[in-house]
């Protein structure tokens, strides 16, 4: 038998199974995560521009300091390949 979790929707209570509760937690932000690719390609290249620079400001604007430090950038950005490498099935473990 599945066990099950009451939830409170509107002062009902609604049995969750744990599939349910699996599409709620997991999936559901999973479909979220393609929605929000799918803006990002069909955004305009001025509205990425847009989008950097608003970021950019608020670090300036807020006092973030830069560190120069473009080892760390490198070294996220190869682990930022080899997480979508592995995520893709593409990753041979090399």
């Amino acid at each position: 038998m599945a066990s099950e979790v009451f939830v409170f929707v509107h002062a009902i209570i609604m049995i969750m199974n744990n599939d349910e509760i699996r599409f709620h937690l997991r999936d559901r932000w999973k479909a979220v995560e393609e929605i929000e690719r799918q803006e990002l390609r069909a955004m305009s290249l001025e509205e990425h521009w847009q989008k950097l620079n608003a970021i950019v400001r608020f670090a300036i604007e807020t006092g973030m300091e830069n560190e120069d430090d473009y080892e760390k950038v490198e070294i996220y950005m190869r682990w930022a390949k080899i997480k979508e490498k592995y995520e893709s099935g593409e990753w041979d473990g090399k």
